[in-house]
């Protein structure tokens, strides 16, 4: 478990209920009845409905910004992190209503070790999509290794109320069960 810094500290204080609670958007990138489909898939079909939305999710009506995008994450695939915060800060600067670029540049800037900067991109992304569910188990993963399980606990609960078969969301959450969350004396 890491010790939380004092600058992080606000983002947890902010960025837990605003998940929980489902956001700010006021749209939803994704329709809704995909949506209502993830929920309901059955195992087998869920990871299709799954990249089904998370293409959506990645495209953001620009082939510019769709190839700014890609760069970042081929860089992020090698392990080359100032090049995808590179990329990604152009996609950001140039579309800053597209959630997918902060979400990715999160995950950029988390594997770099800066979370402050990551946090603040799972802020911004999950303001815009408070359905991405992916956002909300990156932000879990972070609440989780500063310690704060049981928040923690309740965001991946919420990862697989909107995608009831997502994997890692399940194995985080039965982790968190069998050391200690959700137990009685």
């Amino acid at each position: 478990m890491r010790k939380l810094p004092v600058n992080l500290k606000r983002h947890l204080t902010a960025l837990g209920p605003l998940v929980l609670l489902g956001g700010m958007a006021t749209a939803d990138p994704a329709p809704p009845q995909l949506l209502e489909q993830l929920r309901n898939a059955p195992q087998g079909e869920a990871a299709k409905v799954a990249r089904e939305v998370e293409n959506l999710w990645s495209r953001s009506g620009s082939a510019a910004m769709d190839l700014l995008l890609q760069r970042g994450r081929d860089a992020l695939d090698a392990g080359n992190f100032p090049l995808a915060i590179d990329h990604l800060t152009a996609l950001t600067d140039h579309a800053p209503d597209f959630a997918e670029g902060f979400h990715a540049r999160a995950q950029a800037y988390y594997r770099k070790g800066l979370y402050g900067p990551a946090m603040d991109d799972l802020e911004r992304a999950l303001a815009l999509n408070p359905d991405n569910y992916n956002a909300i188990f990156g932000f879990a993963v972070m609440v989780q290794e500063f310690g704060n399980l049981p928040l923690a606990e309740r965001l991946y609960q919420k990862v697989l109320a909107l995608y009831p078969m997502h994997e890692n969301a399940a194995q985080a959450l039965d982790v968190l069960k069998r050391d200690g969350i959700g137990r009685e004396l």
